[in-house]
């Protein structure tokens, strides 16, 4: 699912509204290891479950202070975003 290597969360699998809740307590518990960077390049299928762990992870990102980056965002991804009109935000 999620391991951090050289400071940046790897994101590997599926992300759907299935397996949510694991991928945002793995997320949560990143960003108190003090990583900065997620790599979504590894994600296979996902849906609008991932735009919402991103929105969050950036909210409680912003929230303590710190800021984040999401690297590598898969083409569908970048797609949902746009329908959504959140993706200003991602």
């Amino acid at each position: 699912m999620l391991r951090v290597e050289a400071g940046v969360a790897v994101l590997d699998g599926d992300l759907i509204l299935a397996n949510a809740s694991q991928w945002l307590a793995e997320g949560e518990a990143a960003l108190t290891q003090g990583v900065a960077a997620f790599d979504l390049a590894g994600l296979g299928q996902l849906d609008s479950s991932a735009l919402s762990l991103m929105l969050s992870l950036r909210r409680r990102a912003e929230a303590a202070g710190s800021s984040i980056e999401f690297r590598n965002l898969p083409d569908s991804l970048i797609s949902l975003a746009k329908l959504y009109g959140v993706d200003d935000q991602i």
